[in-house]
C-alpha cells in the first residue's frame, strides 16, 4: 500500500486497463523505477516510508501548486477558493515593468446561493498570459507560483474547408535539390488555395534531425523540437546566394549539378530519396553562402531573430557545432562537454563560435523560408494556411536532451502499452518530459516550444495529443509490457496550449486515434481542440458496428481517408496492403484468413457507399471508388477534410509501415502514380486523377446526392 499510495502522489499508475472489463497490475520494479526518474527513491520498504512521508508532508503544507491555472470568464480553480480570508495575493503580469500589478485580499466565503457568480467578489481577473502569484498568510508566510490565465478555447477554423496532407520531403519539384524543400511547400498552398480553393496543407514535422549517416528519417525523431531543420531550405531563395562571387560561384553550380543528378535518380532511376546525401550537397552551399556579408537590413533583423530566440538557440547551435567535433551523441562526449552550463562548454561557445554563428544563421533562415511558406499560403486566400506537426517526443541524444537535461526522465522511454492491435506494446524511444520539473518551471519548456512552432502556423497538428493527459513510460531494459502511465497536469498542459494557439490566432488539431482515456476527448473539445477522424475507423462502436453514418461524424474533427502511417486509399481499396504486409513477414495469421477479413470490411465500406449513391462509377473502378470514399468525407460535418497528396494520383505505397525498420523504405519514398513512377509537384497539380478527385469536394450536386432519409446501414 505504501508504494501504491507513493506512486499515485507523483501521478504514476500501480495498474491500467487495456479494454473496459481488465484491469492489470503494474510491476513494482516498473513503479520503483519510474519513480527513481522523478527523483523519488522507492528502492526498498524504508525508502518508501521516507520518501511517502516527505511527499504527503509536503502536500499537506503546500498552499498553491507550482502553476495554478484559471480560465478567463470561468470559476476559479480550487487553490485559489481554498485560500484562508486575509490572504493577500500579489499578481506580477508578465508585461514586468510596464504592466500592472495586482493585489486582491481574499475575503470570507459568502453562503452559497444559486446565483453565486463563477468568481469571488475580491477576484480581479489578471489578463491573458503567464504571471507571478504571490501569496502571502499569517501561517504560510510568503508562497509563490506561476498563474497561467488562459482563454477558454482555441480559434476554429473560420469555415468549412479542405486541404492537402503530405510528407514534405516526399514531394519533389522540378527544381528540388533531392527531397522536397520549403519553396515547394509555398508552391503547393499557393497553387492549392488560388485554384482549389483549399484551406490548408498539412506537412509532417519539421523539427531539426539528428546529424549523422545515416541519419534517423524519422520526422517523429528529432533532435530537437524547438528548432526546425535547415535541410528544408531552398538554397536558391537565399538572398545572399544571388550575391556569391567567384570562386563560389562555380562551385555552387557544381553543387547544383550533383542535386540534380540526385533529384534524377530519384524520379527517373528509382532511388530512395537520400536525407544524407541532400543535406551534405545543401550544407557545402550554404557554407558558402555564409561567407557573404549581410546586408545592414538583413544584419538588423539577424540580431533582432537571435534576441528574440535567446540562450536556446545558442544551446542549439551549440550542441550543432559541438556534434560536428565529437559526434551526435552527447552522452559520449568529452564529460566537461557534457553538460551545457559547464566551464568547458562555456570555453567551447568561444572557440567554435564562428561554427555556432552558422548554426544560428540556418535557423534564421529556415525561420524566414518557414514565414514566407505561411505568408504565400494566406495570400492565396487559404483560411488556415499551413498546419504544423509536433512531434510526441526527441531523440535521446539529441539537442533538446543535452540542453534541457534536467527536464527530461532519464532512463525512461515513451511508448504504448499492449493492446488488441499490438499485444506487445510499442517502446517509441523518446524520452518524456519530468511531469514536475515543468510545473515548476510555470511549463516554460512547452510554452517556448509552442511559441516557435505556432510563429508561422496556420494550425498545429500534435501527434499523440493524450500526452497532454499522461504518457506510457517504459524503463530502459524492460519490455514495453512492463511499463505503466504517467500523469500530466493536463488542466496547465491545456491552458498553455490554448493560451499560445490563441495569441498565434491558430487552430489546434490533435491526433486521437488509438486508445484514449474516458474524458479525454471531452476536454479537449471543451477547449475547442479538434480532433482526428480516419474513415475506416469511423463505425458505431457502442452499436450495429457497421460504417459511421456521415451525419453522426463529430464536427469538431479533421476527416481524411489516410494518414502517413496507414495505407493510402487505393491500397486500402486493393487489398495490396495486406499483400505487402505479408511479403514482409508482418502479419500474425494467414494470408488468406487477412485478405477475406480485409475484402470483407472494405466492400461493407463499398456498399454503404453505393446506398448513399456516392458510387455513380459502379463497382470494380478503384478510382472512382477513391473519389466515393472523398464523397463521403464531405458529407460529414467535419470543419476540415484532408486529403493525402499521394492519393490524387493513385500511389499505393505508405510512407511509413509501423513495425518496421530495415524491412521496408519508411520515410524516403517519394510521391508516385498508380504505376509506381515518381511524380513532381508540377505533374501532381497537371495530374486529371487530381482534378477529378477534387472535383468531388467543390460545392455542387455532386457532394448532395444522397437521396432524403439515405442510410449507410
Amino acid at each position: 500500500m505504501g508504494l501504491s499510495r507513493l506512486a499515485a502522489l507523483h501521478g504514476v499508475a500501480t495498474s491500467f486497463s487495456p479494454s473496459a472489463d481488465v484491469t492489470v497490475s503494474v510491476p513494482d520494479d516498473t513503479v520503483t523505477a519510474v519513480l527513481a526518474a522523478l527523483g523519488v527513491d522507492a528502492a526498498t520498504p524504508a525508502d518508501v516510508r521516507r520518501s511517502l512521508a516527505a511527499a504527503e508532508s509536503a502536500a499537506a503544507s503546500r498552499l498553491l501548486p507550482p502553476t495554478v491555472v484559471a480560465w478567463s470568464g470561468e470559476p476559479l480553480p480550487a487553490a485559489l477558493h481554498a485560500l484562508p480570508p486575509g490572504a493577500v495575493l500579489t499578481v506580477d503580469t508578465e508585461a514586468g515593468t510596464t504592466g500592472a500589478r495586482l493585489r486582491m485580499r481574499v475575503l470570507p466565503a459568502p453562503a452559497p446561493t444559486a446565483d453565486m457568480p463563477g468568481a469571488p467578489s475580491w477576484w480581479t481577473e489578471p489578463p491573458l498570459g503567464v504571471h507571478r502569484l504571490t501569496v502571502r498568510t499569517p501561517d504560510h508566510g510568503s508562497v509563490t507560483a506561476t498563474l497561467v490565465v488562459a482563454p477558454d478555447r482555441v480559434p476554429r477554423p473560420p469555415a468549412r474547408t479542405h486541404g492537402f496532407l503530405v510528407q514534405l520531403y516526399s514531394m519533389l519539384s522540378a527544381r528540388s535539390w533531392g527531397m522536397g524543400d520549403l519553396a515547394d511547400l509555398a508552391d503547393l498552398a499557393a497553387w492549392a488555395g488560388r485554384t482549389q480553393r483549399s484551406g490548408f496543407v498539412q506537412v509532417n514535422p519539421l523539427h531539426a534531425a539528428v546529424p549523422g549517416r545515416p541519419t534517423d528519417p524519422s520526422p517523429y525523431r528529432p533532435s530537437s523540437r524547438r528548432f526546425p531543420d535547415p535541410v528544408h531550405l531552398h538554397i536558391e531563395s537565399v538572398p545572399e546566394y544571388g550575391h556569391v562571387a567567384e570562386p563560389g560561384r562555380a562551385a555552387l553550380d557544381d553543387l547544383r549539378q550533383e542535386a540534380a543528378a540526385l533529384r534524377e535518380a530519384v524520379l527517373n532511376k528509382g532511388a530512395l530519396i537520400d536525407r544524407d546525401a541532400v543535406w551534405e550537397l545543401k550544407k557545402q552551399a550554404l557554407e558558402i553562402v555564409h561567407e557573404v556579408p549581410l546586408t545592414p537590413g538583413r544584419r538588423a533583423a539577424y540580431c533582432d531573430f537571435l534576441a528574440a530566440q535567446g540562450r536556446p538557440l545558442e544551446d542549439h547551435a551549440l550542441w550543432c557545432a559541438l556534434a560536428e567535433v565529437h559526434g551526435p551523441d552527447w552522452r559520449a562526449w568529452p564529460e566537461g562537454l557534457r553538460d551545457p552550463r559547464s566551464p568547458q562548454s562555456a570555453r567551447a561557445r568561444t572557440e567554435l563560435l564562428d561554427r555556432v554563428d552558422f548554426h544560428c544563421r540556418l535557423v534564421w533562415l529556415t525561420d524566414t523560408q518557414l514565414a514566407t511558406a505561411q505568408s504565400a499560403a494566406r495570400e492565396s486566400g487559404m483560411a488556415v494556411g499551413i498546419v504544423h506537426d509536433l512531434a510526441v517526443g526527441v531523440h535521446p541524444d539529441g539537442a533538446d536532451t543535452w540542453a534541457q537535461q534536467e527536464a527530461f526522465a532519464h532512463g525512461m522511454s515513451v511508448g504504448a502499452p499492449p493492446d488488441a492491435f499490438n499485444a506487445h506494446g510499442q517502446d517509441w524511444g523518446l524520452p518524456p518530459w519530468r511531469p514536475d520539473v515543468l510545473a515548476a518551471s510555470g511549463y516554460a519548456p512547452f510554452r517556448l516550444l509552442l511559441r516557435g512552432l505556432l510563429a508561422h502556423a496556420g494550425a498545429l497538428r500534435i501527434d499523440h495529443v493524450m500526452g497532454l493527459f499522461r504518457l506510457w513510460w517504459v524503463p530502459q531494459g524492460r519490455p514495453p509490457t512492463e511499463g505503466t502511465y504517467v500523469a500530466q497536469d493536463a488542466e496547465a498542459m491545456l491552458a498553455v496550449l490554448v493560451l499560445e494557439a490563441h495569441r498565434a490566432g491558430a487552430v489546434v488539431v490533435g491526433e486521437d486515434l488509438g486508445t484514449v482515456e474516458p474524458g479525454v476527448r471531452e476536454a479537449l473539445a471543451r477547449r475547442g481542440v479538434l480532433g482526428t477522424s480516419v474513415l475506416w475507423f469511423e463505425r458505431d462502436w457502442s452499436g450495429t458496428g457497421r460504417p459511421l453514418a456521415p451525419e453522426k461524424w463529430r464536427e469538431d474533427c479533421v476527416a481524411t481517408a489516410t494518414t502517413h502511417d496507414l495505407p493510402s486509399t487505393a491500397a486500402r481499396l486493393t487489398g495490396e496492403h495486406v499483400t505487402l504486409r505479408h511479403r514482409l513477414g508482418l502479419l500474425t495469421r494467414g494470408l488468406e484468413r487477412e485478405l477475406a477479413e480485409d475484402a470483407a470490411d472494405t466492400a461493407e465500406w463499398l456498399a454503404c457507399l453505393a446506398r448513399l449513391r456516392l458510387l455513380p462509377e459502379g463497382e470494380g473502378d478503384e478510382e472512382g471508388a477513391v473519389r466515393a470514399v472523398h464523397r463521403f468525407l464531405r458529407r460529414t460535418p467535419a470543419r476540415m477534410a484532408g486529403i493525402w497528396l499521394p492519393d490524387t494520383v493513385g500511389d499505393r505505397r505508405p510512407q511509413n509501415l509501423p513495425g518496421t525498420w530495415d524491412q521496408y523504405p519508411n520515410w524516403r519514398l517519394p510521391i508516385a502514380d498508380a504505376e509506381g513512377h515518381p511524380v513532381t509537384l508540377e505533374e501532381i497539380t497537371a495530374s486529371p486523377r487530381l482534378h477529378r478527385l477534387l472535383a468531388v469536394l467543390a460545392d455542387g450536386p455532386e457532394s448532395r446526392t444522397a437521396p432524403p432519409g439515405a442510410r449507410p446501414s
